[in-house]
């Protein structure tokens, strides 16, 4: 069932490398209900570049349908600019006919640069290649005059060890590029004379901001599988993989907190939590991304965007129908998909 009445909507993006295009294909589904407002956008690493991205066309009149055409410029130009970068798909890989790069050795040298350089400060092969095509691609003016909704962005401070969060009067792209920043990789980014890395770390995505927003809605895309059913093999894949637990269990702490004020009486959350009821949505690619390797986070080849895009536009049709409805009126998260995702990878949930 598709939603009949106005509804306002704050929208939590995951992280997750390139399995943004996931994201992006569900924002380009959602902004497609003419009925779904969207209040706020969080967040973290390839989540934050979504959001500002969508700010960026939604921006002085450009509205859904700008917001749809800036994340298509955006994942197709960065599918073609990867016909140049030395990251592709070895043959092997593409005989297995799968999007891993198992094989690829600019994959595994990625990591082998950073375990011997050590990415703290700059040099040839720890700078974040990011920068200059986010500078290119979005414009940061727009994003900071996008008065629509509110953005929220993650990183997180390498001396302090705590989250901070960037709003959309202050971005620009050295704090998009720091939420961005995997620190296994990429020389952390100075501002205001702090490190800053990856905002997963912390938030994946942030979920306190959207509290005290109007919209009472929150949906999460979650594109950052927390179970797996292949384990990691190689020292790059271990590092990756290490990565993506930590994130997630940022996330998973976050929704603790939520989902269990949600199962209070109204008594207790009035007498513990200070903040207005909130309801928790999820729309899910675990049952897509559980089963891809890990190393395809790294390939931005087109053909693989256009899947993830289409797998994401797929799960949000699928959640709007069978979900739309309970906008306004109660939660729909399923608690297994974050409690317990290794049933729900192997059916059992």
């Amino acid at each position: 069932m598709h939603i009949t009445t106005p509804k306002f909507v704050s929208l939590a993006l995951q992280g997750g490398g390139t399995y943004g295009a996931f994201t992006w294909g569900v924002l380009d589904r959602l902004l497609d209900e003419e009925r779904l407002t969207i209040d706020s956008l969080t967040g973290s690493s390839a989540g934050a570049i979504n959001a500002v991205v969508a700010a960026d066309g939604y921006a002085y009149g450009g509205g859904r349908r700008g917001a749809q055409a800036a994340l298509r410029r955006f994942w197709t130009t960065l599918g073609q600019v990867t016909l140049l970068s030395p990251l592709q798909r070895s043959p092997i890989d593409r005989l297995s006919g799968r999007w891993v790069m198992d094989y690829t050795p600019a994959y595994h040298a990625m990591e082998m640069m950073g375990a011997l350089i050590g990415p703290v400060t700059h040099a040839p092969m720890t700078i974040n290649p990011l920068k200059q095509f986010i500078a290119t691609m979005i414009d940061f003016e727009r994003v900071r005059g996008c008065e629509e909704f509110e953005l929220f962005i993650a990183a997180t401070n390498v001396r302090t060890g705590m989250g901070k969060i960037f709003k959309r009067r202050e971005l620009d792209v050295q704090r998009v590029v720091a939420s961005a920043c995997l620190p296994t990789v990429f020389a952390g980014v100075e501002i205001d004379g702090e490190l800053y890395w990856d905002g997963s770390y912390v938030a994946n995505p942030p979920l306190f901001p959207l509290l005290e927003r109007p919209a009472r809605d929150i949906i999460v895309v979650q594109n950052n599988p927390i179970a797996r059913n292949d384990l990691p093999r190689s020292q790059a894949d271990i590092a990756n993989r290490s990565n993506e637990i930590a994130f997630n269990i940022a996330f998973i702490r976050e929704i603790s907190s939520l989902y269990y004020t949600q199962q209070l009486s109204e008594e207790e959350r009035a007498a513990r939590v200070a903040v207005n009821p909130t309801r928790l949505h999820l729309i899910s690619g675990l049952d897509s991304l559980v089963d891809v390797g890990i190393s395809s986070k790294f390939n931005s080849e087109a053909g693989f965007l256009e899947k993830l895009h289409d797998d994401g536009a797929a799960a949000a049709e699928t959640w709007l129908r069978e979900h739309g409805d309970a906008l306004g009126h109660r939660s729909t998260i399923d608690p297994a998909r974050v409690f317990a995702p290794d049933m729900v990878a192997e059916g059992r949930a």
